[in-house]
């Protein structure tokens, strides 16, 4: 999975979210969604292996921030259970592969 697929799994489990946690956590977990794609792009932007390993660990930390998001959600009955962990399966997926890529950056410095 990638980091859009993501995004785009946050921006429509969230979509039926209440509308008193437009700004709370309905804008929190979208902001991390989006933000592992956009932190990466600007590494790979910058050019250099050190920047794309910085922005790229940025962006793990927005995945790792996204299941607290999501299992707060879910326990206050705003998410469906199964719907969560398929963005949770998918999350685990995306932190595989940007591990795997911060390794290969590494060897390249």
């Amino acid at each position: 999975m990638q980091g859009l697929e993501v995004a785009g799994q946050v921006y429509r489990l969230s979509a039926g979210w209440p509308r008193e946690e437009t700004y709370g956590l309905t804008s929190q977990a979208r902001r991390a969604a989006v933000s592992i794609s956009a932190n990466i792009a600007e590494g790979v932007g910058r050019g250099s292996p050190k920047e794309i390993i910085r922005f790229t660990r940025i962006a793990l930390g927005s995945v790792y921030e996204l299941p607290t998001l999501l299992h707060l959600g879910t326990q206050l009955g705003m998410s469906d259970t199964k719907e969560t962990q398929s963005v949770l399966l998918g999350l685990e997926r995306l932190l595989k592969r940007l591990n795997r890529f911060i390794q290969y950056q590494e060897t390249r410095l």
